[in-house]
């Protein structure tokens, strides 16, 4: 009918300006791709195949940035030569410090692009997690003080909102962002202001695997603010992605395999945004058959919007290493009418640049120094286990006379040592994403059923789940084994990762046995003591790092060991050890009573205490 032949012609137009206009069509202020003057610029992004490894001698167009407004009269040929700036200088920055290196390699364009588009601090930036922030950190003023990241008085390895006006929100935990940047436009709308801004919320495919990510999408469009979401998915849910597990080896969660489908359709998304501005153009009537003929194009392809059907206007798969495209929709979107809440869908290389952080399993999510001409760590060989292998050891021995015996982590399996359970028992492996809550209230399911569920989970990210530790767990008895890796203090990574409360938050819940051991011996031990507790929940705290070794435990505890034991040995609960007494001949006696791995030091001051006094006696 001639109407149809209408609307399909509408659409073949379409799809021939996607072809061959889309990068400009309808994107306001886009820019030439690389000015001849600066086409040496950009051969120099071209990245070497092998070591060694090298950036540019010399950082021309970062020496004169202080605070982003020095970007705005860059043009697009030196914004991309700015980035490639900017990647060596974070590489070489961290491998001085160590720190989380592939989640800032992997936003170096994304970071250029938003300081550049927006009005930043007018404009809020919250970075979800905001492990990523090493890039945003060199353009607000902190270049100068890189070499001191994460390290006592210097940087943090994270935005803090004390450190800087263009920390907008302070992070380190996941999922936050977005709920944030809603207060935020909501608090500017509250107080009257004329001027239009915009919140933008930059979340991760981890972090958006988090409830609370949906449960601020859900309220946005609600609420009617105007807020800008980009979703940087660059396929690493875990650290690392790639572990077995129950679901297989493939990033946790059906929303990764979703956002993968999406970006597999990555041509027809093009189409999709150049239709639906033609489409502007037309009629009322052509305007309303397009829109049934796209809607039904969409389910198609992908099953749907997720994100449009909790109210937000999706763009996207873009290339978030793309500046060509990236600043023009990012212009476009801030120079939209209206308040409807904007989700970006961007697609990144964590690690991007640096081939050693590309061909990582975790794409260097976290390293120690290293060298950068290779790659190489610069860490000492350990010489005693860790206390994270002790425990994966531990549960393996468990899981292999018991197949009731399961593990769960919240997307941490390489920190928490489930990796190392997932290679021999995949299918006892349950991965949920950065959801603890789930986590939790899933590991007492399987109580229930009368599985052996140890759910593995950091000791500062288990508070994310107290309701659940109390009203799932806890009031109901049930016997699930929670292993705090991480307890205490962790160094670095500053107070968003020290896990200082657990003693304080978990005691205070009655029927929890809470375990803290003194060493790999006692970690052995009482790995074997929570899996025979069937009666009520268990907790086992202990730190990050290397255990004492053979050598010291036979010197401070007097284990006389040739060898570690084979497999631990059940503990009575509620009974302590003496493990040194007083002297006999003494006229004072003083008493220390230790808790956990602070034991090896409370031998040490019990001896340097009698070495000075003879009089004293320590027990």
């Amino acid at each position: 009918q001639p109407s149809q032949r209408i609307y399909h012609s509408s659409i073949s137009m379409s799809l021939l300006l996607g072809l061959y206009s889309a990068p400009s069509l309808g994107l306001g202020g886009a820019r030439t791709a690389c000015a001849t003057s600066r086409a040496h610029a950009c051969m120099q992004q071209q990245q070497q195949p092998g070591p060694p490894y090298a950036g540019p001698r010399s950082t021309p167009l970062l020496d004169t940035v202080s605070t982003p407004n020095d970007l705005k009269g860059f043009s697009l040929a030196e914004l991309k030569q700015l980035s490639h700036e900017l990647r060596w200088e974070t590489i070489n920055a961290v491998s001085k410090t160590g720190g989380h290196l592939g989640s800032s390699l992997g936003v170096v364009e994304l970071t250029v692009a938003l300081h550049y588009v927006f009005n930043t601090p007018a404009d809020p930036v919250i970075w979800d997690v905001s492990h990523q922030v090493y890039p945003h950190k060199i353009l607000t003023g902190r270049r100068e003080r890189m070499p001191t990241l994460r390290q006592a008085g210097g940087l943090s390895g994270f935005a803090k909102r004390s450190e800087s006006e263009y920390d907008a929100f302070g992070a380190g935990h996941s999922t936050t962002s977005i709920s944030a940047a809603l207060g935020m436009a909501v608090a500017h709308e509250l107080r009257g202001l004329d001027q239009e801004r915009t919140s933008v919320a930059v979340i991760g495919d981890g972090a958006i695997t988090g409830g609370m990510a949906y449960e601020a999408m859900n309220n946005a469009a609600y609420l009617n603010s105007r807020i800008v979401v980009i979703y940087n998915d660059n396929g690493q849910v875990s650290l690392p992605t790639g572990t077995p597990s129950a679901g297989g080896t493939v990033p946790a969660g059906s929303l990764s395999a979703y956002t993968s489908r999406l970006i597999a359709s990555k041509p027809f998304q093009d189409f999709r945004d150049i239709a639906k501005s033609i489409n502007r153009l037309f009629p009322s009537e052509i305007q309303q058959a397009n829109a049934k003929i796209d809607e039904y194009a969409r389910g198609m392809v992908s099953g749907g919007t997720l994100f449009e059907e909790l109210g937000f206007y999706y763009i996207g798969p873009v290339d978030g290493h793309d500046l060509d495209n990236l600043v023009p929709i990012l212009e476009n979107i801030r120079d939209r009418g209206g308040k409807q809440p904007v989700l970006l869908h961007i697609k990144t290389d964590k690690g991007k640049g640096y081939p050693p952080a590309e061909a990582a399993s975790d794409k260097y999510h976290g390293v120690p120094k290293f060298e950068v001409a290779t790659g190489k760590k610069l860490t000492a060989p350990a010489k005693t286990p860790s206390y994270t292998s002790v425990f994966a050891d531990s549960l393996i021995d468990l899981a292999a006379a018991d197949r009731s015996v399961v593990a769960i982590t919240a997307a941490m399996p390489g920190g928490t040592g489930v990796d190392k359970f997932g290679k021999r028992f995949p299918k006892r492996t349950f991965d949920v994403g950065i959801a603890e809550q789930h986590a939790v209230t899933f590991a007492a399911g399987l109580a229930v059923e009368g599985i052996k569920p140890f759910c593995a989970i950091y000791s500062t990210f288990l508070q994310r789940a107290y309701d659940q530790l109390i009203h799932d767990v806890a009031i109901q008895k049930l016997p699930v084994r929670f292993i705090l890796d991480r307890a205490g203090l962790v160094g670095n990574d500053g107070p968003t990762h020290h896990g200082s409360f657990d003693l304080a938050y978990i005691g205070c819940i009655p029927g929890i046995a809470l375990c803290a051991p003194s060493d790999e011996v006692e970690l052995r031990n009482m790995m074997r003591t929570i899996y025979e507790v069937d009666d009520k929940p268990t907790a086992l705290r202990y730190p990050r790092g290397s255990a004492l070794g053979l050598d010291v435990l036979n010197d401070l505890f007097e284990y006389g060991l040739d060898e570690y034991p084979a497999r631990g040995k059940a503990l009575p609960l509620g009974k302590g050890r003496v493990v040194r007494g007083a002297r006999e001949d003494v006229s004072s006696r003083v008493a220390i009573l230790s808790l956990g791995t602070r034991l090896a030091e409370s031998v040490l001051a019990a001896r340097a205490i009698e070495g000075a006094h003879a009089d004293v006696g320590v027990t």
